[in-house]
């Protein structure tokens, strides 16, 4: 009877007895040598085992019931990696709101028709960081100067308390922020003035803001003002609902004359971003392209002066060469007269 190996799931095939009471399918010694020891040294083969059944062993334990590799491990990792994407998301949300941009919410109307109440704008502000100024037509939002929004009073409560978390991530506006918005009508060094049934007049030409005007207000009908000269580095500033709107000409008797800072400037609004059916950009008006720097109002001025300053100092360098020089003639006459004297 032939005698070789079967699969390790069944049992050896039995064997007759060897001489000398040994089982003929008893496993040999092993070699001395250390190498591979499939066969003894009379030849029997030692029973092998299944090749599929080790492949199972080796991927899944004795049974193979272990799960696919990377399940459990998967749900773990992202409830630990979400705390982090959370932080790096509020870190993200500070950098914009401190250095880009920043949402404001409209609580009044006195910037309709161009802002209606509980429209949502976004305010630029990275490009004050590079030196930009506000500039005429431009609405702003800024910090109230010297109390032009009195005291408010303060809310309480759970809706308070997410407000104030929001408003930290730059989600929602403060309620604690004491913040105007309005349009630059005129900034430092023009003269600015609105007489009554008249336009707003700045360095001399008149505004044409039929285009942003609340329909049925004048420019300045319920409170005219000027001429004023805005100093340097301040804003005067009007709402474009003029009858509803407390802004530069109702506060002159405040420091700075009705005028605000450009340090307390927030940044321009740029867009009106809520609600959707809102969405539009706020762009310059083109009522203030025709108005010149005050550099351009005070020319006729300029030009006399520019003119003046080459002819005085010309006429005084003539006058310093003659006296220059008549010292030096008196001293030669005397020179020839005293020479005659002695050759006489």
């Amino acid at each position: 009877m032939a005698v070789g190996a079967r699969s390790g799931a069944e049992d050896p095939e039995e064997r007759p007895e060897a001489p000398g009471g040994e089982a003929s399918g008893s496993a040999p010694p092993p070699p001395k040598d250390g190498a591979e020891g499939d066969s003894g040294a009379d030849g029997a083969d030692a029973p092998a085992s299944d090749p599929g059944e080790e492949a199972r062993k080796g991927d899944g334990g004795e049974d193979g019931s272990e799960a696919a590799p990377g399940q459990g491990a998967k749900q773990r990792s992202f409830w630990k990696e979400l705390p982090i994407l959370i932080g790096i998301a509020i870190v993200l949300a500070l950098l914009i709101k401190t250095f880009l941009v920043q949402a404001f919410s409209i609580p009044s109307n006195s910037m309709q028709d161009t802002l209606q109440r509980g429209d949502r704008v976004l305010v630029d502000k990275l490009t004050p960081w590079f030196g930009a100024e506000p500039e005429r037509g431009e609405v702003i939002v800024f910090h109230d100067p010297d109390g032009w929004l009195g005291d408010t009073p303060s809310n309480g409560g759970f809706g308070a308390a997410v407000q104030d978390a929001l408003s930290w991530i730059g989600l929602m506006p403060s309620a604690e922020d004491q913040d105007l918005i309005k349009r630059v009508i005129a900034v430092g060094g023009d003269t600015v003035e609105c007489q009554d049934g008249g336009q707003v007049m700045v360095n001399g030409e008149p505004l044409d803001e039929s285009s942003y005007l609340f329909p049925g207000n004048t420019p300045c009908g319920d409170r005219p003002f000027g001429p004023i000269t805005v100093p340097e580095g301040r804003l005067w500033v009007m709402g474009d609902h003029r009858q509803d709107s407390l802004d530069s000409r109702y506060h002159q008797n405040l420091e700075g004359r009705g005028t605000v800072s450009e340090d307390d400037v927030v940044g321009r609004a740029i867009v009106i971003a809520w609600p959707v059916n809102r969405w539009s950009t706020l762009p310059v008006p083109s009522a203030f392209d025709s108005v010149g720097s005050a550099a351009g109002f005070v020319g006729p001025g300029a030009i006399g002066l520019a003119t003046a300053v080459p002819l005085v100092l010309w006429r005084r360098r003539r006058l310093l060469a003659r006296e220059a020089a008549a010292p030096t003639g008196a001293a030669a006459v005397g020179g020839v007269e005293g020479g005659v004297a002695q050759k006489g």
